[in-house]
């Protein structure tokens, strides 16, 4: 063979190698990155950010404050240590960097302001406040914030600083109708969150107004400076309603403040005032009885006082994270749609909806400056990065992600459509198995969303990519009740949980085996929160699963009553128990009716869960152990709703793994439950 020939089969064979690619695998789960919260410098020269990355030594996760240049040219990491700061935020004058951070300063305790120079150096405390910081805003002249701010209760321990222990427990003394939040325990004394004005100059902190003892959410300044426009809830049975509205005071402590909006339902969100400070745009919600299944829709409300009118009454979808643009002419915002969600904008008089991004992704966390946007974008095979949103398209600024990625054999999910029992249009999204062959039948897994109201989305999901790396077909199913197609869709379980969503999945594992996709003998089922609850009622219907998952679910709804954080609303959806025994006991069936399940089941979650208790898992547990159907409990100590202990995150995934390939595949696990150490 000639040296030029050699030296053609060699580099197309080194070409061949940088481009071959492998199924995802657990131990990558700890190498991913998550990329969040941008925003963009005054000068739209810079984006701030925060990545975070797993720290498997610690058991934890760690976030820093990076930045990269409005060109991409340059990317820098802004923050080190473990303290992991959170909303980074320039000043507008952009001078300072600025992010809240629990690192040792002073005497006080928990979340406080720093600030830094932009360029960079030793960061400084700005706030010594004794209580909790929820967020903070920069006044328009740099001078002020505007903190959401609790003050300390002698009721209530000190926040701990850094790795400092608690101090030694208090009795629990309760006297407020919602008295448990997850994340937060019991919710004891009597502070609350409200907006308070801190002058940087004088080191002063006072409430903006005097209106009482409300909570307060949402503070954003009017573009002058000289007003502030908040969330709270007025209604004189406050502490028993959801029913938040829009107000606005003058930025000044002690102000008095007007009230905009008067709906029953939950207003507030994001607020955007105009350039001109007129007019205020708001998310409008939906009416009580639909608090478990609310779409906001934006309004606008005139700053002075006036009647509110919807921006996107044409636009049956839900819309968050409002921005005005400079000319005052459109507002800009986030519109979930069906499997996706992507940036629109209208005009601020009313008109026509325009998307500004097309395509199977997610685009979310948008941040404006001049004619700059910044946003992070997902897609099925690609995580989330901060990308330049251009009249061109998008372009990507961060690449954090780039190289694990590379390695990766990725799965993009298809868009499919069934018809359900009742003749109803279900979207899901189907991600064939790797290495698929057409005419083979697999392994399938229906794996279902939280919410109620949430949907799948093109957006990049972990646990997708494993199963389908470990030979599972899978299909995300927007049942009834999902967002993204309407308020209709969104609201018909409305009081009427646990059958029309039923009959959606089903429809959907029926279509899957009819494409020839799905082998019939080895359907396995799961989901978290009320992927977990409706895993519940599946079981509880249909007896066609070998496997089932339920994590963080429930079922005996009746005895969560007081047990959970939903008492608003239970008593808008249901009513209380009393007053309707014969409904609560109707859509606690899959509890009262175990007897039906033949399901082998493995129930999950935290054992500090205030949002869906463990007691729904230990529940459903007791009632298959005594009938005999192989189940198994896990209980994860220390954890609320949302696991954040990295090894536990880990040994979640290795059950799933496990608890499917024993029952779909007859692989063979190890006593715990663990799949075999190969399939690490």
């Amino acid at each position: 063979m000639r040296p030029r020939a050699l030296f053609l089969v060699f580099s197309l064979f080194a070409l061949n190698a940088a481009a071959a690619t492998r199924p995802i695998v657990l131990d990558d789960f700890s190498r991913f990155q998550d990329v969040r919260d941008p925003h963009l410098s005054p000068d739209g020269d810079w984006v701030l950010y925060t990545v975070t990355a797993t720290d498997r030594e610690a058991d934890r996760s760690r976030t820093d404050i990076w930045k990269v240049k409005w060109d991409g040219t340059q990317t820098s990491r802004v923050t080190y240590g473990s303290d992991s700061p959170s909303a980074p935020r320039w000043s507008p004058d952009g001078k300072y960097i600025s992010f809240l951070s629990s690192r040792a300063g002073g005497d006080a305790r928990g979340n406080q302001v720093w600030v830094m120079d932009r360029s960079g150096g030793e960061a400084r405390q700005l706030t010594e406040l004794k209580g909790r910081i929820a967020s903070y805003e920069w006044s328009p002249d740099s001078t002020r914030l505007l903190l959401v701010y609790r003050e300390a209760d002698s009721s209530e321990p000190d926040p701990p600083r850094g790795d400092s222990p608690r101090a030694a427990p208090k009795p629990l003394v309760i006297n407020k109708y919602q008295f448990k939040r997850d994340g937060q325990g019991y919710l004891t004394g009597s502070a609350r969150n409200r907006v308070y004005i801190y002058d940087i100059a004088a080191r002063a902190v006072e409430p903006l107004t005097s209106d009482g003892d409300y909570e307060e959410s949402n503070p954003a300044w009017s573009p002058d400076g000289r007003r502030v426009a908040f969330v709270s809830n007025h209604d004189k049975n406050w502490e028993r309603t959801r029913n938040t509205d829009v107000f606005v005071a003058d930025a000044k402590p002690g102000s008095k403040s007007r009230q905009l909006t008067t709906s029953p339902g939950a207003d507030g969100g994001t607020l955007a005032w105009s350039p001109d400070g007129a007019l205020i745009v708001f998310g409008q919600g939906s009416e009580p009885k639909f608090d478990f299944h609310n779409m906001n829709r934006l309004a606008v409300v005139p700053s002075a006082g006036g009647t509110p009118r919807l921006l996107t009454s044409s636009l049956d979808r839900g819309t968050s994270s409002p921005t005005v643009t400079d000319e005052g002419r459109f507002v800009v915002f986030e519109v979930s749609d069906d499997r996706t969600q992507y940036l629109a904008r209208a005009p601020i008089g009313g008109g026509t909806v325009e998307r500004l991004i097309d395509g199977p992704r997610t685009v979310g966390q948008v941040s404006r400056v001049a004619a700059h946007t910044a946003a992070v974008v997902s897609t099925d095979t690609a995580p989330g990065e901060i990308y330049a949103i251009e009249a061109t398209g998008l372009r990507k600024l961060t690449t954090h992600n780039d190289a694990l990625v590379a390695e990766l054999e990725l799965i993009a999910a298809e868009d499919i459509s069934f018809t359900s029992k009742d003749g109803t249009e279900v979207h899901a999204l189907l991600t064939r198995p790797s290495g698929y062959v057409a005419g083979r039948r697999y392994p399938t897994l229906v794996r279902i969303h939280g919410g109620p109201t949430g949907q799948d989305s093109h957006s990049f999901q972990f646990e997708r990519q494993l199963f389908a790396a470990h030979g599972y077909a899978v299909l995300n199913i927007n049942y009834r009740g999902s967002s993204g197609r309407g308020a209709r869709f969104s609201q018909a379980i409305q009081a009427n949980w646990g059958h029309l969503e039923v009959d959606d999945v089903l429809a959907g594992v029926e279509y899957a085996v009819k494409q020839g996709i799905a082998d019939p003998d080895r359907l396995g089922i799961g989901g978290w929160s009320y992927g977990g609850v409706l895993t519940d009622y599946v079981i509880a219907s249909d007896t066609r699963f070998k496997a089932a998952i339920s994590g963080a679910g429930s079922a005996n709804h009746i005895s969560l009553y007081g047990h959970d954080q939903y008492v608003f609303l239970y008593d808008n959806e249901f009513g209380a128990p009393w007053k309707n025994p014969s409904l609560w006991l109707e859509f606690s069936y899959p509890f009262f009716h175990a007897d039906r399940i033949r399901t082998p089941t493995l129930f999950l979650g935290g054992q500090d869960d205030f949002n869906v208790p463990i007691l729904g898992g230990e529940q459903m547990y007791q009632a298959l152990t005594t009938l005999g159907v192989p189940t198994e409990l896990v209980v994860y100590p220390g954890q609320n709703h949302g696991l954040t202990r990295t090894s536990f995150l880990r040994d979640r995934y290795e059950r799933y793994l496990a608890w499917y390939d024993r029952h779909l595949k007859g692989d063979a696990a190890t006593n715990d439950g663990r799949p075999p150490a190969a399939r690490r």
